[in-house]
């Protein structure tokens, strides 16, 4: 049986790695494999500018990617936080009754979507905000190049 609280805190705290695919889904989910790849594409962005300085614009492109993962993941947590316990149970659990206790919302389930929400937002604002200041930025210096 399918843990709907489970799999929120799967979703929130594992997701940019795929453990909630892989709990739900199964080791054979091709999204649950391909999910850690933004993961690793921002952290490497990361890296590069602790290597070589914010104004690297590929560090610019990649550090969103694991922002938005990030993100996503926050946002299924909340959906799965949120689905209605006949309709976890008929998704997650066929073979269950629609009102087993998997599905049930408890005050982990809660906790785990308020946490998401919080997270999740934050985590997308940051993203959006870095790329779009780094791309602005990135335009004055081209536009400084050229007038030269």
């Amino acid at each position: 049986m399918k843990n709907k609280t489970l799999a929120a805190w799967l979703a929130f705290a594992g997701g940019p790695v795929g453990l909630h695919r892989f709990y739900l889904h199964g080791l054979a989910d091709m999204p649950g494999w391909l999910l850690p790849i933004p993961t690793a594409l921002g952290l490497y962005g990361i890296e590069r500018v602790q290597q070589f300085g914010l104004d690297d614009p590929y560090s610019w492109v990649l550090i969103p990617l694991l922002g938005f993962t990030v993100a996503g993941c926050a946002l299924r947590a909340i959906l799965y936080a949120l689905m209605s316990p006949q309709a976890w149970n008929a998704r997650f659990n066929p073979q269950a009754d629609p009102d087993a206790a998997p599905g049930r919302t408890g005050w982990g389930t809660i906790g785990a979507s308020v946490v998401s929400l919080l997270v999740g937002a934050s985590v997308l604002m940051a993203s959006i905000a870095f790329s779009v200041q780094r791309y602005f930025e990135y335009q004055i210096e081209e536009a400084r190049k050229i007038s030269q």
